[in-house]
């Protein structure tokens, strides 16, 4: 499982945001590292030096194999709520994706009885 982090010019990018971040998705989709082949995590402060409220964005593209890529977006008013906001969001959105390809038409057809009679 590769994982790619990015920032942009207003958010330093140090060796201890790295290990946090791949730390945290690794602790959230460790049961499924067969499944997820790539993330890559941008993250972004809107205002810069402004500040305002939930100005900085996490963005996750995570790329399961034999999927199409999932992408979550998610804004907080700092990193740590940011990124945990966007890991919850592509949990979800995995899991979503996950069920859709095992099961793609959400269960098995259930037929209406032949004899029973018509009104």
């Amino acid at each position: 499982m590769n994982i790619e982090i990015r920032t942009d010019k207003n958010i330093q990018n140090s060796e201890r945001l790295i290990e946090y971040v791949r730390a945290e998705l690794s602790a959230e989709f460790q049961r499924h590292t067969e499944k997820i082949t790539h993330f890559s995590v941008h993250l972004s402060d809107e205002n810069g030096e402004k500040g305002g409220a939930d100005d900085i964005r996490c963005m996750i593209e995570a790329r399961p194999a034999g999927l199409k890529p999932v992408v979550v977006n998610h804004r907080g008013h700092n990193l740590d709520t940011a990124i945990h906001g966007a890991i919850d969001r592509l949990k979800r959105s995995l899991k979503h994706a996950f069920e859709k390809k095992d099961n793609p038409r959400g269960g098995p057809l259930e037929l209406a009885d032949a004899d029973v009679d018509e009104a």
